[in-house]
């Protein structure tokens, strides 16, 4: 089939519920293939997800994944395949990819991909739940054409532990827009929102408030900070079903008055441009985008050495990593780069060419073409 004489077809599947990293990084792969392909997506049709892709020009159809055991999504799949003559199919999420790759095999569609952002065992689900996600992954896997993962540990788990052969998983690293990220981005406007002052260093930490994001270790080093560097601020931003403990356990600290919780915010780049460190404390990771994100806007980063993260970052040359659900060593880092002035500015500026080397966006979506590319061919 030649591009130029009808466009290959390609339908997203994702749920859509919250705008996290799966439903950006389908929203970067639309902008760019959408010239060359017919970009379709399959998700919950409310939201800031589904509002982006409109004004993309992007055909979407309304399926709602909130619902564990369901036939009408399969149904609903399974007929935008045929309808729209669908040629290959990428999904994400574990719902979406059980969905998917059932009403692919009953619409006798050859290509099924999906991205493994997380494995079930990061779900924040009970032990039952994740048994069944696991039974399930396991029984619908053999649809998969190609499994496309974000870091060579999660490679590693799908081919090692999983026993997927090594030929249908491929990683492929997130990319951020560099030309949205500017880290001469003034700092003062945010700030004034929040009624902090220019001269308060702010730490910041961002994500949805979950327990794999660690955002309690990070609580518990504040008053460590604070007993050296008593005018640190610190700014949290997200929502997440953790939020009230999080802010609970600020109370029982008495840390409340130093902590802004700032909710979801759409402006990240005024966000990491606010701040003067950026915390990662996450004790479970796929490839993290905020890390990425504050890298391009060369802020200095103080991170858990864990999987996913470790292949963003390397300790002391791009970011200070320390061991996972340790507020002491969450403090001493920060603590560190508060202090010193000229390696703060020396890891961001590191950081921010490791960006440009190895994690841009037109290299993501360059070698997911190309695996797209390299599953037609064999028609």
């Amino acid at each position: 089939m030649s591009l130029a004489e009808n466009k290959i077809s390609i339908l997203f599947v994702i749920d859509g519920l919250e705008f996290g990293g799966g439903e950006r990084v389908f929203l970067q792969l639309a902008s760019g293939l959408k010239k060359r392909y017919k970009i379709l997506v399959a998700t919950n049709t409310d939201g800031k997800f589904a509002h982006d892709l409109k004004e993309l020009g992007i055909e979407l159809f309304s399926l709602d994944l909130t619902r564990q055991v369901a036939f009408k999504p399969i149904r609903q799949i399974r007929d935008i395949i045929r309808r729209n003559k669908i040629d290959l199919v990428h999904s994400q999420g574990a719902r979406a990819d059980f969905f998917t790759r059932v009403a692919a095999s009953i619409a006798d569609s050859p290509h099924v991909l999906c991205t493994v952002a997380m494995p079930v065992e990061g779900f924040d689900v009970g032990p039952l739940r994740k048994s069944i996600y696991r039974l399930l992954e396991y029984l619908s896997g053999r649809f998969v054409k190609r499994f496309i993962v974000v870091s060579d540990s999660l490679k590693r788990v799908l081919i090692e532990e999983r026993r997927i052969s090594s030929e249908r998983v491929v990683r492929i690293y997130n990319g951020i827009e560099m030309d949205q990220y500017h880290p001469d981005l003034k700092k003062t406007d945010v700030r004034n929102q929040l009624s902090i002052s220019n001269s308060e260093p702010l730490i910041g930490a961002i994500g949805r408030m979950v327990w794999q994001k660690g955002f309690e270790f990070l609580i518990r080093a504040i008053p460590e900070i604070l007993e050296v560097a008593p005018e640190t601020r610190f700014l949290l931003v997200g929502q997440g079903p953790l939020r009230a403990d999080l802010e609970s356990l600020a109370r029982q600290l008495n840390v409340s008055e130093n902590i802004r919780f700032a909710g979801f915010r759409s402006d990240i780049q005024h966000v990491l441009s606010a701040i003067d460190i950026l915390v990662v404390p996450s004790i479970l990771e796929g490839f993290p985008i905020i890390t990425l994100e504050a890298m391009a806007m060369e802020k200095p980063i103080v991170a858990t050495r864990i999987s996913g993260i470790s292949e963003q970052v390397a300790d002391l040359k791009e970011a200070i990593l320390v061991p996972p659900k340790n507020s002491s060593a969450l403090a001493t880092a920060s603590l560190r780069l508060i202090e010193d002035k000229k390696l703060a500015s020396r890891l961001g500026m590191a950081a921010r060419k490791k960006i440009e080397r190895c994690f841009s966006i037109e290299k993501m979506i360059h070698e997911t073409e190309q695996v797209y590319l390299s599953l037609l061919k064999t028609d």
